[in-house]
């Protein structure tokens, strides 16, 4: 019985399949993009999957993995197949609408937002905002096709021009919001895996390079890339016209609390939350919930240490629990 990373981006996950090599531990590649599975299976050939799907896959040309990997993980839900990140983190993934749902059932801080499915509903929801306002689309990835807007005439001309079509995304939903420019420029990434803090980063940004903070490799936006097919690359494939600035940093101990309280709510096994510092009012806002929780690139000299090999901690362990209870049950 083998180990099954379920993914679509070719190249996010190198360092964690040479990890699992260097531990021999078994293992499949299974890619998105291109599932088959019989949904009458009473078993599987996997003790245990792991699930690095992303939602910026449409991004790539591959919107059917978004799909299908919602299917397939359901299959496994059925078959009682144990899964890193699975259906209910995937869920949550795949919906900021749902991410800020879970904010404040919680009671945590987030920017105050409308959540809408028709264009015309764009005046009557800026009305009850302030501006500056920020469109994104509620399946995200990257910070992908986000706009940001300084007035109600500004927004309107966007939408007579035909600007504002795509952001509405592959589920026909946007998300209008009040814009809080970072204090410096700067987000920060706190990840946890296996219900404990793992660590956290400063990601500086430059707002005229647009919103894409991936730090796995800090995307090109779409104006940057020559294409489609060159959006979200590593910059050791594509480098970006302007790196960005990342550091390490220790959140305060009540940001380390609400993230594991976050992860622990969405079924998160690993996760990544964003935050930033308002300069527009000073408070703290978290604004978005990473299932697939991308690492650092060059974590090592960033953070300290190699996360992946954490990772296949956990991954060996729940394989190990796994094996060990087919084998009791055979």
């Amino acid at each position: 019985m083998t180990i099954g990373v379920l993914y679509e981006h070719p190249d996010w996950f190198v360092p964690l399949f040479a990890e699992l090599e260097r531990r021999s531990l078994p293992y499949r590649r299974v890619l998105a993009d291109a599932l088959r599975y019989d949904p009458a299976a009473m078993s599987s050939d996997y003790a245990l999957v792991v699930n690095r799907m992303s939602p910026s896959a449409y991004l790539r040309g591959h919107t059917r993995a978004i799909f299908a990997t919602q299917h397939y993980l359901a299959h496994l839900d059925r078959l009682g197949v144990p899964v890193i990140n699975g259906s209910a983190a995937f869920r949550l993934e795949l919906s900021k609408a749902r991410q800020l749902d879970l904010l404040a059932g919680l009671g945590l801080p987030a920017p105050a937002t409308r959540v809408i499915n028709d264009i015309a509903l764009l005046e009557p929801a800026a009305a009850e905002l302030e501006f500056p306002l920020i469109l994104k689309p509620n399946v995200g990835g990257s910070g992908a096709l986000m706009r940001s807007y300084q007035s109600l005439d500004d927004l309107r001309e966007a939408r007579v021009s035909g600007g504002l079509d795509d952001v509405f995304g592959i589920d026909g939903t946007l998300l209008m919001q009040e814009y809080h420019p970072p204090r410096s420029g700067a987000i920060v990434r706190v990840e946890a895996l296996d219900g404990k803090f793992l660590y956290a980063i400063r990601i500086h940004n430059d707002p005229s390079q647009g919103f894409n903070l991936c730090p796995a490799d800090i995307c090109q936006t779409p104006a940057e890339a020559d294409s489609l097919e060159s959006f979200d690359l590593c910059p050791a494939d594509a480098p970006s016209r302007a790196p960005r600035k990342i550091e390490a940093v220790d959140p305060p101990d009540w940001v380390k609390q609400a993230v594991l309280r976050i992860c622990a709510t969405a079924g998160l096994d690993l996760g990544g939350v964003e935050y930033l510092e308002s300069e527009r009012d000073g408070r703290l806002y978290f604004y978005d919930i990473n299932a697939l929780s991308n690492f650092v690139t060059d974590a090592p000299n960033v953070v300290g240490f190699d996360p992946f090999i954490q990772l296949v901690d956990l991954l060996e362990r729940r394989w190990l629990a796994a094996t060990n209870a087919a084998r009791r049950a055979a």
